[in-house]
């Protein structure tokens, strides 16, 4: 049976046979769907698209970020995680750092950049078509100049505003002084330079050669910490994903110390009451869902950042069940909040005991080839712009990821030398009967890990097309029982949920602060893919 395509949506559900771009930006998504009418894969898709991201949204990701990859492989039907997020760098301790401020907007923010070293090592090794054909999309952009957006006017004028935009890219991004308005063209012939230094030198000439000299020069300029040597020996990883089975269905996500396995436990959870009964966005669906994600949020604060993490034991059956009856149907209960702190005291939600063990902006890209290959990507700079250094005359951006370590000794996401994050980027593959039958993500910081749960249980629970999926009102808990809830949710439901103990804070219809999704779904009888995109950023897909 096709799949039913439930749930109202403003935008079509973008279909198509021989391939599928989805991402956060039209000429990103354009960009990637040339590789495939070139007769590229979804890699050389994949790559074209975040290259092109760099110079469509600068303040979201870029070659001075890192992510996570997924990439299925159709002929073997095996799925592949490529890490590359960067460590912290060898001089990074808690005493190099006056206080948590000093991570964030700083030069001593950045990990190493691993996004470079992905894209081209996912192209080197499954990619079809050379640097130059992929990169050749965002040179022509960031050359010829790329237009401003009502999205991108938005974000540089909150950066501009909370003094995030220095000087330097004041140059690059408000060229006649002052900010650019929607329509507006801004030209960016360092960063183009870069991608054409890159096709010929590749990741020796970044990580290792003459660009890497600039880019550490740069930043210890400015004081940060990078060497050269952690460049130097910086290398993404080829992991296996982790992954569970719900409604029939295999969700899949990267292993700790990504976050992803917050959302696995948060659909363990689930799995035992009947959503499609209590309806999509149901004042009953919205509070057991976000009681499940309470409790898997602290399990991923006091676990998940441990490079040994116990995932089988965390999402075990018999733990599972533990949890879930914490739960109570008719009353909400106190988050810890999203980050490690003084949360394991008092009534608040406790950490499960497995064992013993030791007590936002972001982008997402999917793409589909003709094949049957995938890859779905999320990956950032950390906040806006990142860490605000331009790295010299690049044109790179440099991330300010390491804002989300904690100082405090006590928690196990605490910064060291050489260490790799706790990072709540997790893209998503779902499964069914081993067939790849949906991918997709989001960004939004920590909302990351409640927006995924709400996109998928909408096609699994509810049967909605892709698009509906996406487009659906969603909300987000926090610390004590605050709970954010887009206003399209109606009153009766918000106010069943005050009743239940939650407190409600609105935003706007259709808010960036519970993410920008984008996704493809597969009919497996068909073979028909089915791309969305998120209107709440500039969410674009295209079908061929």
């Amino acid at each position: 049976m096709a799949w039913p395509n439930l749930g109202m949506a403003h935008r079509p559900v973008v279909m198509g046979t021989r391939g599928m771009v989805t991402s956060a930006h039209p000429l990103a998504s354009a960009a990637g769907t040339q590789m495939l009418l070139r007769g590229g894969n979804a890699v050389d898709a994949a790559v074209a698209t975040v290259a092109a991201l760099n110079v469509v949204e600068p303040y979201m990701s870029g070659l001075g970020g890192c992510g996570y990859m997924l990439v299925y492989l159709a002929s073997e039907r095996r799925l592949l995680v490529l890490d590359y997020m960067g460590l912290s760098a060898g001089a990074a301790t808690p005493s190099a750092f006056a206080d948590q401020g000093a991570l964030d907007h700083s030069p001593k923010s950045p990990l190493v950049p691993g996004a470079c070293a992905g894209w081209l090592t996912a192209l080197e090794t499954y990619g079809t078509l050379d640097r130059a054909t992929v990169f050749g999309p965002a040179i022509e952009l960031a050359e010829r100049g790329a237009p401003i957006s009502l999205k991108n006017a938005y974000f540089y004028a909150h950066a501009h505003h909370t003094g995030h935009l220095t000087p330097e890219m004041q140059a690059i991004y408000l060229p006649a002084g002052n900010l650019p308005l929607p329509g507006s063209i801004v030209r960016q012939p360092q960063l183009a330079k870069t991608f054409r230094d890159l096709i010929v030198g590749g990741q020796d000439l970044f990580y290792r050669g003459e660009l890497a000299n600039r880019i550490v020069s740069s930043i210890q300029q400015q004081g940060g910490h990078l060497t050269n040597e952690d460049f130097a020996d910086y290398r993404p990883e080829w992991q296996e994903a982790i992954r569970t089975h719900y409604r029939g269905f295999e969700i899949a996500t990267p292993a700790p110390p990504c976050s992803g396995i917050q959302f696995l436990e948060t659909f363990k959870m689930m799995e035992s009451y009947d959503l499609k009964r209590s309806g999509q966005n149901s004042a009953e669906t919205i509070h057991l869902m976000a009681e499940a994600i309470k409790l898997a949020i602290a399990d991923r604060i006091a676990y998940v950042p441990d490079p040994l993490a116990m995932s089988e034991e965390l999402l075990g059956a018999e733990y599972i069940e533990s949890r879930r009856l914490l739960i109570d149907p008719n009353k909400a209960a106190a988050s810890s909040g999203e980050r490690f702190g003084q949360h394991f005291r008092g009534d608040v939600i406790q950490p499960g005991e497995i064992g013993r063990l030791l007590k936002e902006c972001t982008t997402h890209l999917d793409c589909v080839d003709v094949e049957g290959n995938a890859v779905s990507l999320t990956q950032s700079l950390g906040d806006g712009f990142g860490s605000g250094m331009i790295a010299g005359e690049t044109g790179i951006m440099i991330n300010n990821l390491a804002f989300w370590f904690d100082l405090d000794p006590a928690s196990p996401n605490v910064l060291a030398p050489r260490k790799k994050i706790e990072m709540c980027m997790s893209p998503v593959a779902v499964f069914k009967d081993e067939r790849l039958a949906m991918v997709v993500g989001t960004p939004g910081s920590f909302g990351i890990l409640q927006t995924t749960p709400q996109m998928i249980s909408n096609v699994l629970d509810h049967g909605f097309s892709i698009q509906a999926a996406i487009e659906a009102p969603r909300f987000r808990t926090y610390e004590g029982t605050t709970i954010e809830i887009e206003a399209r949710i109606p009153k009766a439901t918000r106010d069943e949920l005050v009743v239940r103990g939650h407190s409600i804070r609105l935003i706007d219809e259709w808010s960036y602060l519970v993410g920008g999704g984008q996704g493809i779904l597969i009919d497996l009888e068909s073979g028909v893919l089915m791309g969305g995109a998120d209107p709440r950023r500039d969410g674009y897909a295209i079908g061929i």
